[in-house]
């Protein structure tokens, strides 16, 4: 069994000023005692059910970068990106970046994005339901051509690049860590099954039928359920 532990909350006693030697100290704490990876939520604002959305909140990706420099060996990534929050181009070359300066312990956890009020709120890109599972599977694709090596272009509905180049490459081979979140059985865990290291079902009574989705989908698409 692996142990990770999961940074929702910053709102911590000292303000704004002792974030991050109050975070540096939760991130070498958990190390120490065994943790294995670091996570945090791709939110801007902080999310109902642990508080007010004017409480403490710190970009994703800028928060790992910070982790990254004050830990070893913990993987780090987001539980879960926003897809619609960053440019797929973008997006893989953050979390190359992460993977290359952490000395290969960065993935990707993306996920269709859900927090309209944020999104809105700040000007974010935020269309349909059916859009934004569109483009997770984009975004997923034009990652993995990205980290393959491969500077092709890429057409889809959504997005289109004129090249792929990714320099650096990660230090993750073949390619970072990818958990895709959420548990639609139609497209989120098809995707899975296509694609993903992992997946992120909460427990509950349905999660044992999730899984068994899961492995449905893994049969159909000759993927070791196993592996995930």
């Amino acid at each position: 069994m692996e142990l990770g532990l999961h940074i929702a909350n910053f709102t911590w006693n000292g303000g704004a000023a002792e974030l991050a030697p109050t975070l540096r100290r939760v991130a070498q704490g958990a190390e120490d005692a065994g943790i294995a990876r670091l996570t945090v939520m791709d939110h801007l604002w902080q999310i109902s059910g642990i508080g007010p959305p004017e409480d403490e909140m710190l970009e994703a990706y800028t928060t790992l970068g910070y982790l990254a420099a004050v830990t070893r060996r913990v993987k780090l990534h987001v539980l879960v990106t926003a897809v619609v929050y960053r440019d797929p181009g973008l997006l893989a070359k953050c979390v190359t970046t992460l993977d290359v300066l952490s000395g290969g312990r960065a993935g990707l956890g993306i996920g269709a994005a859900w927090n309209a009020e944020e999104a809105r709120g700040l000007g974010l890109l935020f269309p349909s339901t059916r859009e934004r599972f569109e483009r997770l599977e984009e975004t997923v694709r034009i990652c993995e051509q990205m980290w393959s090596g491969s500077d092709a272009p890429f057409e889809g509905v959504h997005y289109e690049l004129a090249r792929t180049l990714n320099s650096p490459q990660s230090l993750s081979r073949p390619k970072p860590y990818l958990m895709i979140g959420g548990s639609g059985e139609k497209k989120t865990l098809r995707l899975v099954a296509l694609h993903a290291d992992a997946c992120n079902i909460f427990s509950g009574p349905e999660a044992a039928r999730k899984l068994d989705v899961l492995r449905a989908h893994c049969e159909r698409e000759g993927r070791d359920y196993d592996a995930i």
